[in-house]
């Protein structure tokens, strides 16, 4: 479940607003983010119930085991995490500044005179910030936005790296049942090739069925290479996802066995409103927003008087091993006044809110972008399931074809050529459904990706 941080947006009466009053000594209106997702989807959604990660729904204990070894290793994960503890160290650092600070110095001298003395003195030197114009809690918002933006990063490239493992294995056992089929393909037409030479020896056929026959085969033949490249990369596609050298990845089913996974249910996909705190890319753009408003906050602190305290306590001009003879300590305080400065302070203020403004137009059209994904997502798999259904028809109405063509050429009734086309027919249906399964489970894959389906850890607080 995912845990928001108390500087970013609640929700507000169908929307999340977001202050940037929070980032500065100024509300900023104009900072404000109302997003009101519509109530339902425009789709029905598909089965659900699943208390599991998403893709524990195509049931394939490979894929399970896929995506929690590539969550457990791949190197984009592993840069987002340590650019999360850089973010974190940096936080601790702007927290640092509210504490006193405190150096030592020490220095040690030969006067050259008559007595050659040696001189010594050390000291203590600390300052002080009390942040009178609020310049460092806006350094701290925007730093703990950069860490919130770097946990949903994380977060996010979760989601991404098992939403591709997912797509690549998906492809891989497409194209490994693409290459059964094709080898059953060429069963087939190696077999009507065989009868059409006999009649021909025979002298019932002519020598042209028999070329029409070879060729049909060896354009079935010439598929094997295409598939074999998409099948290979699929394969280093996997490799490197899971921080392997391409050409290392092997399967661990059983050969052979390359259908297509199918989805079963999923997690509760909620409602539109709910990407808004699960899709892990729209927190890390309201976080951006929220640095954006911190920054507003900054500069406007420079427009403010600034205060500094400065403290000091010294001993020394003493004979070396012998007593001190000065001791001193001295408080003061530093006031600074901004005066004039040819409008540098307000222009950089405008450049801020500027940003800002951008930050938050990138932060509707990311809810946007989402939303859009979950409903094309939507419609493919209601458009997959259908045409699934429809293509299972033709190939039934294929197979019979083709059983009377060959029945009927036997018997000299039909040509060759409809044979060759009750084939093709057949073998363009076969390899239409596996192509269209494979993209009614990836369908299912983007679907859980555009929703934030659980399986993702982000808000980390500090």
């Amino acid at each position: 479940m995912i845990r928001r941080m108390g500087t970013f947006a609640g929700m507000m009466a169908g929307g999340v607003m977001l202050s940037a009053c929070a980032g500065g000594p100024e509300p900023e209106p104009e900072l404000v983010a109302v997003v009101a997702p519509p109530p339902v989807y425009a789709t029905d959604l598909p089965p659900s119930g699943l208390d599991q990660e998403w893709w524990a729904g195509f049931e394939d204990p490979e894929l399970d085991a896929l995506v929690e070894r590539g969550l457990a290793v791949n190197l984009d994960i592993d840069a987002a995490a340590d650019r999360l503890e850089s973010a974190a160290a940096l936080l601790a650092a702007e927290r640092s500044d509210r504490l006193p600070s405190l150096d030592a110095t020490g220095d040690v001298g030969l006067d050259l005179g008559s007595d050659n003395r040696v001189r010594a003195a050390a000291g203590l030197f600390g300052l002080f910030d009390p942040d009178i114009n609020g310049r460092l809690a806006a350094e701290i918002r925007a730093a703990a936005a950069d860490y919130a933006e770097a946990d949903y990063i994380l977060a996010d490239q979760r989601r991404l790296v098992a939403a591709a493992i997912a797509s690549q294995y998906i492809e891989y056992r497409r194209t490994g049942a693409q290459l059964d089929l094709l080898d059953q393909s060429t069963d087939l037409q190696q077999q009507t090739l065989r009868i059409v030479t006999l009649r021909f020896e025979a002298g019932l056929a002519a020598n042209l069925d028999v070329r029409r026959a070879a060729t049909d085969l060896a354009q079935t033949r010439a598929r094997r290479g295409l598939i074999a490249i998409s099948r290979s990369n699929a394969a280093n596609a996997l490799a490197v996802l899971l921080a392997e050298p391409p050409g290392t990845f092997a399967p661990s089913s059983p050969p052979g066995e390359n259908n297509i996974p199918d989805y079963v249910r999923g997690p509760e996909a909620g409602v539109p409103a709910d990407l808004l705190r699960r899709r892990t890319d729209i927190l890390a753009a309201e976080a951006r927003l929220a640095q954006a408003a911190a920054a507003i906050g900054i500069e406007q602190a420079d427009l403010r008087p600034s205060l500094t305290i400065p403290g000091s306590v010294g001993i020394g001009d003493g004979l070396l091993g012998g007593l001190f003879r000065q001791f001193l300590v001295g408080v003061g305080a530093a006031l600074d006044l901004p005066i004039l400065d040819g409008g540098r302070r307000r222009a950089e203020i405008d450049a801020a809110r500027a940003e800002g403004r951008a930050r938050l137009a990138e932060y509707r059209a990311t809810f946007l972008d989402a939303l859009g994904e979950v409903e094309n997502a939507l419609v493919a798999i209601d458009a997959y399931q259908q045409r699934n259904e429809d293509l299972r028809e033709a190939i039934e109405q294929s197979e019979t074809a083709l059983e009377q063509s060959n029945a009927l050429y036997r018997e000299g009734l039909a040509s060759l050529f409809d044979v060759l086309d009750a084939q093709r027919q057949l073998i363009a249906s076969r390899q239409s459904l596996i192509d269209s399964e494979a993209a009614l489970a990836d369908s299912h894959v983007a679907f859980n990706a555009a929703i934030g389906a659980p399986g993702y850890e982000a808000g980390r607080a500090l």
